[in-house]
């Protein structure tokens, strides 16, 4: 049920859409007015439990309007431990509709904010700016989840009238840092500012970025591109940033990686829809890696449940390092062990941080790319290739090789070309993981296991196979256990060494 200040507003009609299905309640009308003058209108209504995702509010602009301002409230009843209370997200589609693809997206909050504006020449951050022109807008509605009773809500929609106003152009951050030519980079690839559900500044994650050692870092908002142009001023010399997104369905979070300036990418289907291989097409056609997020995670909606074949990479360790990663790890381990036993290509690992506020921290951990310069091409080259390790911080450094008899040698993400049964020496150098244990891991399971690393931080352990008994191996640093027979919190671990002939 819906309804306005003015008179009733009934349902008007239901489109289906697979799992994602969405619902259009009656339009909100406004009569044209001076400049100046400003025009209200409140809806009301209610929620059922098993409400499609997606509930739109059409509102019929008129023209001469300088801004749209929406605000909204919603009940949040008492409920049993284990029952789901009420979360409702919100945003908003301009005239050109809201259609899949996102043609008129204008922007999307989710349940960070209790509302937006738009004008030309500004937006609530998460919105883009742009004019407010005549014809169908669309409130969007997430009804992420709702209580037994149902959600009920409130949205206040006001239009001020007048000129509206110019639109900057946007500026981006370059495509390039300076670098050190092939060297390896650190970056951090998922993270989120004031532009969705995070509470810091670019500027600020810019300076926590660079305490943290990092060389580059990857712009992945909530559902919204808006971030894009306010990373300018914070990339440097020193310091590449990516731009992308986290497409945040109601079956699982995918991080566009890299993407052209601009690239929006939808999120409102589900896995039974069968169209998340369109909008990875549209990542990578955009210049972007596709990278499922936390794909363990146990928040609702956050289970991974696409499938990996459209993956570039998988983030396996997100931010503390906790059960959810190491069933993550697990999960990517025996994929590793299938593309051997199959002969098909493996997708390599990555970590993120997901840093949102304090004290989250950024660069923790991180991905340690082998890349040819500290460029966006590069970049993303080195990580879909697979030269990368994953360090809680930048304390900890890792040289990780297997070579052979005659000179042969292979590094992370790469093959050592050699015969079944000759004999390969694997050597792993650490330094900043004091106390730490090495753990050898292969398609055999854990081979080897070293005794605790010095108090210093820093050694090696040097390990022989062949290729018939251990077809890839990567490393695993551990923590000291807290308890039990347990395996302690990863100080860092490696993409694989394969070995042998292809």
């Amino acid at each position: 049920m819906c309804e306005d200040s003015h008179g009733g507003l009934g349902r008007r009609a239901l489109f289906v859409t697979g799992a994602a299905a969405a619902l259009t309640l009656g339009h909100v009308s406004f009569a044209s007015a001076a400049d100046g003058d400003q025009e209200s209108r409140t809806v009301r209504g209610t929620l059922p439990p098993g409400s499609p995702d997606f509930v739109y509010v059409p509102v019929e602009v008129p023209a001469g309007v300088r801004e749209l301002k929406v605000a909204y409230t919603y009940d949040r009843p008492s409920v049993p431990a284990g029952t789901t209370g009420n979360a409702l997200d919100i945003g908003v589609f301009d005239d050109r509709g809201t259609e899949l693809g996102g043609r008129g997206f204008r922007g999307w909050s989710g349940g960070a904010r209790t509302g937006f504006f738009l004008r030309a020449d500004d937006a609530t951050p998460g919105y883009l700016p742009g004019p407010v022109r005549e014809g169908t807008w669309h409130i969007a509605l997430g009804p992420y989840t709702v209580a037994p009773q149902g959600l009920s809500y409130e949205l206040t929609i006001t239009l001020t009238y007048g000129e509206p106003g110019e639109t900057a152009r946007p500026v981006y951050p370059p495509e390039r840092a300076k670098g050190r030519g092939r060297s390896w980079y650190r970056g951090d690839c998922h993270l989120h500012s004031w532009y969705s559900d995070g509470r810091r500044t670019p500027a600020e994650i810019g300076e926590l970025a660079r305490a943290a050692g990092l060389d580059f870092i990857n712009s992945s908002e909530h559902n919204t591109h808006a971030a894009h142009a306010h990373w300018a001023d914070v990339a440097g010399d020193d310091l590449l940033v990516l731009l992308g997104e986290e497409i945040t369905t109601r079956n699982g979070h995918v991080v566009a990686l890299g993407t052209d300036p601009g690239t929006f990418v939808d999120w409102r289907y589900r896995a039974r829809d069968n169209r998340f291989g369109r909008f990875a097409r549209q990542i990578r056609r955009a210049g972007g890696l596709v990278v499922p997020a936390h794909p363990h995670a146990t928040c609702v909606g956050c289970h991974w449940k696409f499938g990996f074949g459209e993956a570039d990479a998988i983030e396996v360790w997100n931010g503390p390092y906790t059960p959810d990663d190491e069933m993550a790890l697990a999960d990517w381990d025996s994929m590793l062990v299938a593309s051997v036993r199959d002969d098909r290509d493996w997708i390599p690992a990555m970590g993120g941080s997901d840093a949102h506020r304090s004290p989250d921290a950024v660069g923790s951990p991180q991905t340690v790319v082998l890349a040819d310069d500290l460029t966006r091409e590069a970049v993303q080259e080195g990580i879909r290739a697979g030269r990368s390790y994953i360090a809680e911080s930048a304390r900890v450094a890792l040289s990780f090789r297997a070579s052979g008899g005659r000179g042969e040698h292979a590094g992370i993400g790469e093959r050592l070309t050699v015969g079944r049964d000759t004999p390969v020496t694997v050597r792993l150098e650490v330094t900043g993981a004091p106390r730490c244990t090495v753990r050898l891991v292969t398609d055999q399971g854990v081979l080897h296991t070293s005794g605790p690393l010095p108090v210093s931080g820093s050694g090696v352990v040097e390990w022989r196979t062949t290729p018939s008994y251990a077809a890839y191996v990567r490393a695993e640093l551990r923590h000291e256990a807290a308890a039990g027979p347990l395996p302690g919190p990863l100080a860092a671990f490696t993409n694989p060494i394969f070995l042998g002939r292809q």
